[in-house]
């Protein structure tokens, strides 16, 4: 049993000493409010987080299934308008808890699911993040092996020595590995500092994308037909097309809307994860989808069809007996869809990841030990296997955005309209029964009901996504899911609270932590006695409302 007891202790994350097995199943270092020492994201570290996720492939082919559909460039870009412009509110809305009291998605999810309640929804985005870290990394190994042609064209013709079993081959599981082990490091970064790697996009992908668009029109003579392509959708069907397209491009972002604390608690000011993130996820977002619209227009005037991926573009560009300036440059603009690969990674899945995993095992993890089980189980997945049908796995997000936008219309509704800003900071890491967010044996159940609620209104039409006869209205319903989702759950939620009041329930709106967890800690009193009277003189002044 010492062998067995010296072992678990090895494993254990560093925490505060003399806590019990309840306050081990509850926090670590990673999970408390972040230290105001680390709280170093400034306007233009959000900025730069932006630009880095939004130039990835993903974001660039976006708008290639709606011009498909029929729509002409110009309505399509309207969607991408849209889409993100209607997501961003909501992210910043549920961003502000993270900002004004510095706690992480995790933590934020107690204060409406309840402190055992929220595991639940924490392990949803945990293996969205997972999920998806293993699918950019496999996107991000195509970028690599792309710019490994441009140095050594003979890789293309490397040797396989896989079975076909697999699903790979030995060329592009070579490459999808590098590129997955050249992200570990970053990894390692704690969050208040890998700001710094960001910095580096706001430069790096704009001359990259805006030197590819400018190679494209110059090789092709012009900007190609896509843009003079008149829209094939009227009426109704045009409206309900674009409606479609904007709502995909709410589900692209909608498991950064729910944990959107995560990087707002590293914020140096509430507005600077307020103003820069309210204006640079729609402005760079078009601009990437329109210089991906006309880099592909230019394709077709190449080549005969529309290539919409540009590292398959840039493929081709390499069969064609390439001069060296040919492959330096599609080397540059490889390296830099590579790089913004990585950084996507981190920003939108490893960070996410660790947070979500440290909440679910504080005793034995962290952010950095999370970020390291998200790229072990995005390897293990083996995701290229998921690539191969991107219908399944286009169904597969969406459901997932439904499950997603029902918490986040909780969590919205309880900030703004239940408590109305009201924090007990304290509470969230006590799992006695006065605490504002026990609720009933740590479960809140009615933001259960509302979660439910908002599931359960898209899930007939979620059936016949996958295939099934069902009726058109609850086709349009599950076509509006996000806000569907949202909205119900939201309802939900706020009508089960004035039957059932909570302790905590505000009049007034004021972002306050009646507990004084700052002042606490900076006079260095965070002994028991003095959480046993903030607690109780918090519950004294916040009753439920009847």
């Amino acid at each position: 049993m010492g062998l067995v007891k010296r072992i678990i202790q090895h494993l254990e994350v560093t925490h505060e000493p003399n806590l019990t097995v309840t306050e081990q199943l509850i926090t670590n270092l990673d999970l408390l409010p972040v230290e105001p020492e680390n709280r170093t994201w400034r306007g233009y570290n959000y900025v730069a987080f932006w630009v880095a996720d939004m130039f990835n492939i993903n974001m660039w082919m976006i708008v290639s299934s709606m011009i498909q559909l029929g729509m002409s460039w110009w309505q399509a870009w309207i969607c991408v308008w849209l889409g993100y412009g209607i997501a961003t509110p909501f992210l910043v809305l549920n961003a502000r808890p993270g900002a004004i009291f510095h706690v992480t998605f995790p933590i934020v999810n107690r204060t409406s699911f309840g402190m055992f309640g929220s595991l639940w929804c924490v392990f949803n985005r945990a293996a969205m993040a997972c999920i998806w870290y293993g699918v950019q990394a496999s996107i991000g190994g195509s970028c690599m092996l792309v710019m490994l042609r441009a140095i050594w064209p003979s890789i293309n013709s490397l040797p396989n020595s896989m079975p076909e079993s697999s699903g790979t081959n030995t060329r592009d599981f070579l490459c999808f590995f590098l590129f997955w082990l050249i992200s570990l490091p970053i990894i390692w970064f704690p969050v208040h500092k890998v700001r710094h790697f960001f910095i580096v996009m706001p430069i790096l992908m704009p001359v990259a994308a805006i030197t590819f668009l400018i190679w494209c029109i110059v090789k092709a003579h012009g900007i190609g037909p896509i843009v003079h392509q008149p829209s094939r959708l009227h009426g109704s069907e045009l409206g309900w097309a674009m409606v479609v397209s904007a709502m995909s491009c709410i589900s692209n972002k909608v498991t950064l809307v729910t944990n959107a604390p995560d990087f707002a608690s590293r914020a140096r000011t509430p507005s600077a994860a307020l103003y820069p993130q309210l204006f640079a996820l729609p402005l760079t977002s078009s601009l990437v989808c329109l210089i991906g619209i006309l880099v592909s227009s230019s394709s077709q005037a190449i080549y005969g069809t529309a290539i919409w991926s540009p590292i398959e573009l840039l493929g081709n560009f390499l069969d064609d007996n390439p001069s060296g300036a040919t492959r330096f440059g599609v080397w540059f603009i490889s390296a830099s869809f590579m790089i913004a690969q990585v950084t996507t990674n981190i920003s939108a899945n490893s960070v996410s990841a660790g947070c979500d995993l440290t909440a679910l095992f504080p005793r034995f993890i962290n952010i950095r030990r999370g970020g390291y089980i998200a790229a072990i189980v995005g390897l293990s997945m083996c995701p290229w296997n998921i690539l191969k049908n991107s219908n399944e796995f286009t169904s597969y997000l969406s459901s997932y955005s439904v499950f997603l936008s029902s918490i986040a219309g909780v969590m919205v509704t309880e900030y703004y309209i239940i408590r109305k800003g009201h924090y007990n900071v304290k509470d969230l890491y006590d799992t006695r029964k006065s605490s504002w967010y026990w609720y009933t044996y740590g479960f809140n159940f009615r933001a259960y009901a509302a979660y439910l609620a908002g599931i359960l209104i898209n899930a007939v039409g979620f059936a016949g996504a996958t295939g099934r006869v069902v009726p058109l209205a609850a086709t349009r319903i599950y076509e509006l899911s996000f806000f569907t989702g949202f909205g119900v759950s939201a309802l939900v939620y706020w009508t089960l609270n004035r039957v059932f009041p909570v302790v905590g329930a505000a009049d007034t709106f004021e972002e306050i932590d009646v507990s004084g967890y700052e002042d606490s800690k900076a006079d260095g009193s965070r002994d028991v006695d003095t959480k046993d009277e903030a607690s109780e003189s918090a519950s004294e002044r916040y009753q439920p409302r009847y």
